[in-house]
């Protein structure tokens, strides 16, 4: 997801396995009174509430707020595009494992 100087990758499976990879550095600690250790944190709570494995990683990027903002809407894409109904598959089921659900 690029948010002008900056990229960022996302990248989700609903595995039922709640997992994290959260790799994104912040130039600066604040983005106005919010604390960028913050986003890392609202990662985790999300993976582990949804059961998802997700992943995250800034690939370049200068500004806090571009980075803040392109890990949220790549989530938002990736999220869109995870359970996304492709009409080609009509009637399977949207899993390489056969079964959804534990």
């Amino acid at each position: 997801m690029p948010m002008d100087e900056t990229l960022t990758r996302v990248v989700i499976d609903i595995s039922g396995r709640p997992f994290l990879v959260f790799k994104a550095d912040f130039p600066r600690d604040k983005i106005g009174e919010f604390d960028t250790e913050l986003v890392r944190e609202w990662f985790q709570a999300f993976a582990i509430n949804a059961g998802v494995t997700l992943h995250v990683e800034t690939l370049y990027g200068d500004n806090s707020h571009h980075i803040a903002e392109s890990c949220f809407k790549g989530l938002a894409r990736a999220l869109r595009a995870a359970v996304a109904i492709d009409p080609k598959a009509a009637g399977e089921i949207p899993s390489t494992k056969g079964s959804l659900g534990g």
